[in-house]
């Protein structure tokens, strides 16, 4: 297939047009102490598997508005002391699928939790966690629900879930509360730039191939779903689009990154039509931590790196938290 976006020199030289809003960090604190404000209650029900070398625990914490999210937390059975915690999202559509799945954070020494997403989980990976509030009319799929107020707009309890999530295991005995990283690819590396982004407890983050990055762009250059959803219900409300900007800029990865101080490993498929490679150049080069890298894959699509950037993730995380 033909590249579908920039490429180098072009690409290299691209910076995104998405400004912050003056009231993006006030916003994120009153979403984040109001979510503060429910319950704190956290039940961890030991899993039944067939696992033998790790223990596994049935999570569920209290998300934006007090809301259960469910996850899966994935301990080396024989740890000595408190471990690094590495906090992985999902891409969209999928759910946190099953415990014996993802197994090669806890096998490489670290505290591995997989945050289900509200309302998701039937497209490819199973899902527990339902989204229990509604929305004016939408296309079908998540990205337009809510979105003509950043009050009501889906990500904001997504992204308030991610955090809540940290939140709900930073006090355990087995995580190290000075060692913790978020990651995910396509719109799980979306939800680890926001959290990023909102939470210094961050040290790590690792977008891989991430989603929800330079609105502006991705709507006009992708060539697939889901950031066409918007572009089919702009199709629709012709008049709505400038509301529609203006509530994405307060959930634009391109905005979290200039927020952010943690360490960074961005990776980037420049064949990708889902997240075109310049939104992912807009985030990154918007990134303001003192420490980022960037892994290209000139050859692949969306499904990016795969195990090859799990590798890099390893031996990157492992040797900032060793």
């Amino acid at each position: 297939m033909p590249f579908p976006d920039l490429v180098h020199p072009l690409l290299d030289a691209y910076e995104s047009s998405v400004t912050l809003p003056e009231d993006f960090s006030a916003f994120w604190a009153s979403t984040l102490a109001e979510a503060r404000t429910f319950s704190t209650e956290v039940s961890l029900v030991p899993a039944d598997t067939t696992l033998r070398l790790v223990e596994v625990f049935d999570v569920t914490f209290p998300g934006f508005g007090g809301h259960p999210v469910k996850g899966w937390l994935v301990l080396p059975r024989d740890h000595a002391a408190a471990l690094p915690l590495v906090v992985q999202y999902v891409g969209y559509g999928g759910g946190r699928g099953f415990p014996h799945e993802g197994l090669h954070w806890a096998a490489s020494g670290f505290a591995y939790f997989r945050m289900d997403t509200r309302g998701q989980g039937s497209g490819w990976s199973t899902g527990a966690t339902p989204d229990p509030v509604g929305s004016a009319s939408q296309i079908p799929g998540v990205m337009t629900k809510g979105i003509l107020d950043r009050h009501d707009y889906y990500y904001r309890r997504v992204f308030t879930d991610g955090v809540r999530a940290i939140d709900a295991l930073v006090d355990l005995d087995a995580v190290d509360a000075d060692r913790i990283a978020v990651c995910g690819g396509s719109q799980g590396g979306g939800i680890a730039l926001a959290v990023a982004g909102i939470d210094n407890r961050v040290k790590a983050v690792m977008p891989d191939v991430p989603f929800l990055c330079d609105f502006p762009r991705a709507v006009r250059v992708a060539g697939r779903d889901p950031y066409l959803e918007i572009v089919r219900f702009l199709a629709q409300h012709r008049e709505k689009s400038e509301t529609v900007f203006e509530t994405l800029r307060y959930f634009d990865g391109v905005n979290f990154a200039r927020l952010s101080k943690a360490a960074a490993l961005f990776s980037v498929a420049l064949m990708d039509d889902i997240c075109p490679p310049s939104t992912v150049m807009g985030a990154f080069k918007a990134f303001a931590g003192q420490e980022k890298s960037m892994v290209e894959y000139e050859f692949n699509n969306h499904e990016g790196g795969g195990p090859f950037q799990e590798q890099e993730q390893m031996r990157w995380l492992s040797a900032r938290f060793s």
